[in-house]
């Protein structure tokens, strides 16, 4: 156990220091959005994810752990779109199929495919809720969650997505990951009841679009801090599991929190939010099947299973063939 904890925080060592090969919201902010996704669900179905509420919750950050093992894994997490547009991005097209006539397949690898690969999951969890594939619906209702989730996140929109160009190197995950995990039992996680998308390309743009609304905020307000308050408070040293990191200080990470006004918490509330609405809306799209007639128990799937499962999908993402069959 004490292994695992170490090897954890090496990894948000790693999502300091790396951070465009980082896991957005951190390891625990990827449980924390996917567990308490699951209460927003009606009583239709939250019966089923209650049951394997802690395989949902292990599982999220699974598709971090790809990213340096699985080539093609890390494009799914981020799209940077003032690479192609300025915001509201107004005619960048939505289709991946416009998209790559417009710039290259290659192109779109290159600087992100998060929402594209948001429809390949959504398809692939509607086609397992028809079946009643219960391997299927925790692994694809888990890993949904994990590109929703970072699709919420600011900087995984932009390609200064760790102020690399603006001379603010580590705010990736000060962001993402320092700030929640200091300041969330002030948040207020209860996001109310999951609804039905009609229209799920709009809505995981809209999205996105939000949260590239809000890069500029972001870097300008974490820019005027570090102006102002004393240079060496900015960072403090702290020991985790009996490892000794150099991270931004409490009190300059609740300066800076309290200039956002609220925006980690809302992004983590949306994030929680619309990963509910989806699993809802993909249940639904499959017909609504009757979840009581699946297997009640927690389902731990094969590592092999889940690497060959990932080679595949990284196939259909590349081609798009999956959002369109």
């Amino acid at each position: 156990m004490l292994k695992h904890y170490k090897f954890i925080a090496i990894l948000c060592f790693i999502a300091i220091s790396f951070p465009k090969e980082a896991n957005a919201w951190g390891f625990w902010g990827h449980m924390r959005i996917n567990r308490q996704a699951i209460f927003s669900l009606p009583p239709e179905i939250i019966g089923f994810y209650k049951t394997n509420i802690e395989y949902i919750t292990e599982h999220a950050v699974d598709p971090d752990k790809r990213r340096y093992a699985i080539d093609g894994e890390a494009p799914r997490h981020f799209i940077d779109l003032d690479h192609f547009c300025v915001h509201p991005c107004a005619d960048f097209p939505r289709k991946w199929n416009d998209a790559v006539d417009t710039y290259s397949e290659d192109t779109l690898q290159a600087y992100g495919i998060v929402p594209w690969h948001i429809e390949v999951m959504l398809r692939r969890l509607t086609r397992a809720f028809k079946e009643k594939n219960v391997q299927g619906i925790l692994k694809n209702s888990t890993e949904i969650g994990h590109y929703i989730s970072d699709s919420h996140v600011p900087l995984h929109t932009t390609v200064n997505y760790n102020g690399q160009l603006t001379n603010q190197k580590g705010i990736h995950g000060f962001w993402e990951s320092r700030l929640p995990e200091l300041f969330h039992e002030d948040y207020d996680f209860f996001v109310g009841k999951a609804e039905y998308i009609p229209n799920t390309l709009d809505f995981i743009w809209d999205n996105i679009l939000n949260a590239h609304s809000q890069v500029e905020d972001v870097l300008s307000f974490e820019k005027e801090l570090d102006k102002t308050f004393p240079s060496d408070q900015k960072f403090s040293y702290e020991t985790r599991n009996e490892l000794t990191i150099r991270t931004y200080s409490r009190e300059y990470s609740a300066a800076y929190h309290d200039m956002m006004k609220g925006m980690v918490e809302e992004q983590m509330r949306l994030s929680m939010k619309h990963t509910a609405d989806i699993w809802y809306t993909c249940w639904v799209n499959a017909g609504r099947p009757d979840m009581q007639d699946v297997k009640f128990e927690e389902v731990e799937i094969e590592e092999e299973k889940i690497k060959e499962g990932t080679v595949k999908s990284r196939e259909h993402a590349k081609t798009g063939n999956d959002i369109f069959d």
